[in-house]
């Protein structure tokens, strides 16, 4: 699977979409697969992003907005110093995030895992402002080299369906029951 594919499914699980989310949950416990579920109750507008800044996603909803960067690799940790490209795209997105008061978030798709394969972290250094500093709470932020470089460890990420049961919040909404009925 290509990176796209993966920012595809990402898209998928954060927009709400029925067959991502049956697809994507196959795997998952009853509980993960519940929160994943949530999802249809605040689900987001997701657009992927073409540009310079190393953001491949960003989601929309009235009350909030992330832009994404989206990582997979079959490894628990991943460097993001392995290139001058991924060096350079975090500190960009960290420039720009700071200057939008944005929390920048890193999601950590595990290729070959059961359950939820996702982790999120986010980057120390972003001057958050409002609801979003609760966010940025929650959410681990990446480690840090000695050479202050980011390292993603997947064992160290919030997982996917726990940030969604957060910003989803509560039990499956009566639409939603319906949709998750036909499609365990």
């Amino acid at each position: 699977m290509s990176g796209g594919t993966f920012e595809r499914e990402l898209k998928g699980v954060l927009r709400g979409d029925v067959d991502v989310l049956e697809r994507v949950t196959k795997s998952c416990p009853p509980e993960e697969r519940d929160a994943y579920w949530r999802i249809l109750n605040r689900p987001f507008t997701v657009l992927r992003a073409a540009g310079s800044l190393g953001i491949d996603l960003v989601a929309l909803r009235g009350d909030v907005s992330f832009p994404i960067e989206v990582k997979a690799s079959k490894s628990k940790t991943l460097w993001l110093s392995n290139t001058r490209r991924t060096i350079e795209q975090a500190k960009d997105i960290l420039e720009e995030c700071a200057r939008s008061e944005l929390l920048p978030l890193y999601a950590y798709r595990r290729k070959n895992v059961r359950g939820d394969s996702w982790r999120l972290f986010t980057l120390d250094g972003a001057a958050i402002a409002g609801r979003l500093r609760k966010f940025q709470r929650r959410i681990p932020s990446a480690a840090l080299s000695k050479e202050g470089n980011h390292i993603l460890r997947w064992d160290e990420g919030l997982p996917l369906h726990a940030f969604i049961d957060f910003i989803a919040g509560g039990a499956v909404g009566s639409a939603a029951k319906g949709v998750k009925a036909a499609h365990p």
